[in-house]
C-alpha cells in the first residue's frame, strides 16, 4: 500500500477539550451515542464547541462492515423505546435548531429502524415546531415500505451517502449497493417534493475526477439538491488505507462542477463530513414550496 504523507494543510486546528467534555457528559447523561464519537469525526472539537452533534441512534453497533467505518460490527441489542424522548431532552439542553440523526445500519430488523426514525422524528417536532430535522439515513436495503415510512414522519432533510464511486464499492463497502443508493434519493423526490435529499461522497482512496464527476451527474439524475465532498482519513480500526490526499483546488474544482450540474448547496473540502456544518444549508428550506 502506498506511505501518503499528511501534508501541511491538512492539520485540525485547536479545540476546547472543556466544551467537548460537557457535550460527552450530556450524552452519558441521556445514554445517547454520537456518530462524532463512534467514528472518530475529525471535527468533533468544532462541533461540540458549537453544542451541536449528530445523534447515534438504534446503538452502537452495526451489522455492517464497511471498511471506512470505526464503529463496531456485530449483533445488535434491541432498539431502546426512551430514546426518542432522551434525543429530545438533549435537543432541549443543547437549545438546538438544527438537529442531524443518524444510525447504525440494522438489517436485523424488518424494517431497518425506519419506525425508530419516523418517531423520534415526530418526537422532535411536537418539541418544537420549527426544528429543522435531518436523517442520516442507511440504504433499508431499499425496501419501499420503509423509506416511505420516514418520508412520511416529514424530516426537512433525508440525508444517505453513496460513500465512494461505484468501482470501490466491493473494496471499501461491500454490503452496500451503489443503485440502491440512488434508489433511495429518488424515492424520496417521488414521495415528497418538499424534502430536501442530501449525498456525500469520500475522496482520497483511488479514485479518478471522471469517476467522481459521473456519481455528481448521477445524483443530480436522481434530483439530489445538497452533496458534500470530503477526503477519507484512516480510522485506527481500519486496514482501508488512504490513495491520496486530495488537494483543496480539486476539492474547490469539484464545488464548482456540482454548482454547474445544479446542486442547490455544495460542500466539498478535506474536513467536509455529512453532518458538518449542515445548519449552513438551512437557507434552502425557505425556498421550498
Amino acid at each position: 500500500m502506498p506511505n501518503v504523507r499528511k501534508p501541511e494543510w491538512l492539520r485540525i486546528g485547536k479545540v476546547q477539550r472543556e466544551e467537548i467534555r460537557q457535550v460527552q457528559k450530556l450524552m452519558r447523561e441521556l445514554h445517547l451515542h454520537t456518530v462524532c464519537e463512534e467514528s472518530m469525526c475529525p471535527n468533533i472539537g468544532k462541533c461540540f464547541v458549537n453544542k451541536t452533534a449528530t445523534f447515534l441512534v438504534m446503538g452502537n453497533v452495526c451489522t455492517r462492515n464497511c471498511k471506512f467505518c470505526d464503529i463496531a460490527t456485530g449483533r445488535p441489542q434491541p432498539l431502546d423505546p426512551m430514546e426518542p424522548k432522551h434525543i429530545v431532552e438533549a435537543a432541549k439542553k443543547l437549545n438546538l435548531e438544527h438537529v442531524v440523526v443518524t444510525s447504525v445500519t440494522r438489517d436485523d430488523l424488518t424494517d431497518g429502524g425506519a419506525a425508530h426514525f419516523a418517531e423520534i422524528t415526530r418526537k422532535l417536532r411536537e418539541y418544537k415546531e420549527d426544528l429543522i430535522i435531518e436523517l442520516l439515513i442507511p440504504d433499508m436495503k431499499g425496501k419501499v415500505e420503509s423509506i416511505k415510512t420516514i418520508i412520511e414522519a416529514k424530516p426537512n432533510i433525508i440525508n444517505h451517502n453513496v460513500e465512494v464511486v461505484p468501482r470501490l464499492y466491493k473494496k471499501v463497502t461491500p454490503q452496500a449497493n451503489y443503485e440502491i443508493s440512488l434508489k433511495v434519493l429518488k424515492m424520496v423526490k417521488e414521495y415528497s417534493k418538499k424534502i430536501l435529499t442530501k449525498s456525500g461522497i469520500m475522496v482520497g482512496l483511488g479514485e479518478t475526477k471522471e469517476e467522481v464527476i459521473q456519481v455528481l451527474k448521477d445524483l443530480r439524475k436522481v434530483d439530489c439538491d445538497i452533496l458534500t465532498i470530503g477526503q477519507y482519513l484512516k480510522p485506527p480500526s481500519s486496514n482501508l488505507e488512504i490513495e491520496e490526499y486530495v488537494h483543496p483546488d480539486t476539492f474547490k474544482e469539484y464545488e464548482k462542477i456540482g454548482y454547474e450540474l445544479g446542486f442547490k448547496f455544495v460542500a466539498s473540502a478535506p474536513f467536509v463530513r455529512s453532518s458538518f456544518n449542515a445548519k449552513e444549508a438551512d437557507f434552502l428550506l425557505a425556498t421550498e414550496v
